[in-house]
C-alpha cells in the first residue's frame, strides 16, 4: 500500500480569505483564493485545477504502462485536463473533465491506441476515484 499526503489551510471567510496547500513529499506549496476558483483570476490554484493535474498525471502514467505492456513503449504521452465546475441543483459540482492526450509511440496503430486510451480512462486509479464525474477523452497519435 502506498500513502500520499497533502495539507491545506484556509484563513478568513470564503470570498475574502485565502489559503495555501502543501504537497508533503515534494514540499511544493501553492495558494488558493475564491477569485481563482469562481472568477477569472488565474493568480492562484483551485481544488479543481489540482484534481485536473492528478487525473492528467495518473492517466498519462497508466496509458504509458498499458501501451508498454502491449509491446509499444511510448516516447511521450502528454495529457491536459479541463475541469468544469458548474452550479447544479445540488450546488457547485465538478460535472465534466475533458482529457486531451497526445502520444508519440512507434509501431502502434491508431485503433489500438484509441482503444487502450479509452480503457485507461476507465481504469486508472484517479479515474476510478472520480466515477461521479463525466470524463471525456480526446486522443491522438503525434
Amino acid at each position: 500500500m502506498s500513502k500520499h499526503y497533502a495539507n491545506a489551510k484556509w484563513e478568513g471567510n470564503l470570498t475574502g480569505g485565502s489559503g495555501k496547500y502543501t504537497l508533503k513529499t515534494s514540499g511544493y506549496e501553492g495558494t488558493l483564493r475564491f477569485s481563482s476558483r469562481f472568477e477569472d483570476d488565474k493568480s492562484a490554484s483551485s481544488p479543481e485545477e489540482l484534481i485536473g493535474a492528478a487525473l492528467a498525471s495518473c492517466f498519462s502514467m497508466a496509458l504509458a504502462h498499458a501501451l508498454d505492456q502491449a509491446g509499444h513503449t511510448p516516447e511521450k504521452i502528454e495529457t491536459s485536463a479541463e475541469v468544469i465546475l458548474d452550479k447544479t441543483a445540488a450546488g457547485f459540482s465538478i460535472t465534466t473533465i475533458v482529457l486531451k492526450t497526445k502520444g508519440i509511440i512507434k509501431g502502434v496503430e491508431q485503433k489500438e491506441f484509441l482503444e487502450t486510451a479509452e480503457k485507461t480512462k476507465k481504469t486508472c486509479p484517479v479515474s476510478r476515484a472520480l466515477t461521479a464525474v463525466d470524463i471525456k477523452l480526446e486522443a491522438e497519435l503525434g
